[in-house]
């Protein structure tokens, strides 16, 4: 059986990895701490250790695979999937992992053996954008589609935001460390 290189790494083992991530991304959704409105899950994490890992694009194309999935039918997301997902106020944190992956993936490496600072720095400017995109479309819903008196910013930062930023903060850390100890083993044998 011959190996097909892909600049300094195979075809197959990055096929692997995403494929992995895009699992592991699934996995995470049913890893929860229940509280309204949005549980706290390991998704955040294995997205931006995906992103970390595999890079921009492949990080995100990782993240997509999952998202594409659960709304292709399979029950995967936090509450189920299908296409009738989209609607849900919660929607926008899974169109804000596939950007966080990116954002993460993108700061990573930006040098060829990142430092842990960077790490750090990659993963919190990630969640960033998941917090971004994802509580932005949250307000979106609540005020323009989704029956009910609406939403405040205040109620959305209460709800939102004060909640899981805890567990996020922790999750970015372990994100950088665990990166920073596989960084090495995979090596430049996964294109970025």
């Amino acid at each position: 059986m011959t190996t097909v290189r892909a600049r300094g790494g195979t075809k197959a083992l990055t096929l692997c990895l995403c494929a992995m991530f895009a699992a592991l991304s699934a996995v995470g959704a049913f890893i929860k701490i229940p509280i309204p409105y949005l549980p706290i899950t390991l998704q955040t994490f294995f997205t931006t250790l995906a992103g970390m890992l595999l890079g921009a694009k492949l990080g995100a194309a990782s993240v997509g695979v999952y998202v594409l999935l659960g709304l292709a039918g399979l029950p995967i997301f936090t509450e189920g999937g299908g296409l009738s997902y989209v609607l849900k106020p919660s929607f926008g944190y899974l169109a804000g992992f596939i950007a966080g992956a990116f954002v993460t993936g993108l700061i990573a490496h930006g040098t060829k053996s990142p430092s842990l600072r960077r790490l750090l720095v990659a993963a919190f400017a990630g969640t960033a954008v998941i917090y971004a995109v994802g509580m932005t479309y949250f307000f979106l819903a609540k005020n323009l589609w989704v029956a009910g008196d609406g939403m405040s910013v205040k109620a959305l930062f209460a709800a939102c935001f004060f909640p899981a930023v805890p567990g996020d903060i922790l999750k970015c850390i372990g994100c950088a460390v665990l990166a920073k100890k596989l960084l090495p083993v995979i090596g430049s044998r996964v294109p970025r």
